[in-house]
């Protein structure tokens, strides 16, 4: 078995920018679809127990030294598995109990902007300017337009749900962040497979600790189809592609499926279950794009000038 490559072909590699940014998409849509059969901490941990099984057994084909040896490889594994997927999934899923995935993946799509913010306070070689302040500001004006909130509905459901998923952007920007530091060698998807079965055993924990079990499991077609998606098309296929993105456009540009994946989700939810994305949260999901290339616009120039001069 050799890794997916896509540094051949133009086409081939914005063809899988698209079907990533599908995959991903929808998958806040059958998060929602899901959490009507599944408790939404078990619904996370099984997910990702069987695409960390199928991950790991991928990076043990296709890659040598595939198990954490050294100190920061385990440690780069724990903020994996404890920020990226336990916390990150834990917060989503419960929060879109109270609301719809489409106005999630909006709120998700705060996340590299809360990643740069949170490098220039934690890391010595970042920095936040004037200007970065600005586009942080935008995103948090994005998040705010979303939640559209109101004096007489402070505590409402939906604030709540906004507010669980916000905190899931700021566990991954978290990960991110404590992860640049810790690069090593040690293959990603070893380190995503490992990651996602820790994620998973840490999920289950917490489902315990809430009380919830197996019996609140509701195994009908639609269940199965909604855990099929989530494990095996926007995790394991999904990831894999992300890894071949990765190699082939970098991270900056890798950084754009996050813009992506609010309109897959609101074209998803559409479809799926008939529901209209608000004028609100497209607002908000503007302002938000606009902080992301306000904080990372050096990048995104550098981009566009390669991309000129290859052309």
């Amino acid at each position: 078995m050799s890794r997916l490559s896509l540094h051949s072909s133009p086409i081939a590699a914005a063809s899988a920018f698209v079907l990533l940014a599908m995959l991903w998409g929808g998958s806040f849509v059958a998060i929602e679809v899901g959490l009507a059969f599944f408790p939404p901490l078990l619904f996370a941990g099984i997910r990702y127990l069987l695409a960390g099984v199928v991950v790991l057994g991928y990076a043990a084909a296709v890659t040598d030294g595939w198990i954490p040896v050294t100190r920061d490889e385990w440690v780069s594994v724990g903020v994996t598995g404890v920020f990226v997927i336990a916390v990150y999934h834990g917060f989503l899923y419960v929060g879109e109990l109270y609301i719809p995935g489409a106005i999630a993946a909006v709120i998700v799509s705060l996340s590299p902007v809360l990643t740069a913010a949170f490098a220039a306070v934690v890391l010595p070689n970042e920095r936040l300017g004037p200007v970065e302040v600005g586009g942080f500001s935008l995103g948090v004006i994005g998040v705010t337009v979303v939640a559209n909130p109101s004096t007489d509905a402070l505590v409402s459901t939906q604030t709540i749900g906004i507010l669980l998923v916000f905190c899931s952007a700021v566990a991954f920007a978290m990960g991110a962040v404590l992860l640049r530091p810790l690069r090593t060698e040690f293959p990603i998807v070893a380190l995503q497979g490992w990651g996602m079965t820790l994620g998973a055993v840490l999920l289950f924990a917490g489902a315990g600790i809430l009380g919830e079990s197996l019996g609140d499991v509701s195994i009908t077609p639609t269940a199965i189809a909604s855990l099929a998606y989530l494990s095996i098309l926007s995790g394991v296929l999904a990831f894999l592609i992300y890894f071949a993105l990765l190699d082939a456009v970098g991270p900056t540009q890798l950084h754009l499926v996050g813009y992506t994946e609010p309109v897959t989700a609101a074209i998803a939810s559409w479809a799926v279950l008939g529901h209209l994305i608000e004028g609100e949260a497209l607002v908000g999901f503007l302002a938000i794009l606009a902080g992301f290339l306000v904080l990372e616009r050096h990048a995104v120039r550098r981009v566009l000038v390669n991309r000129r001069w290859a052309t």
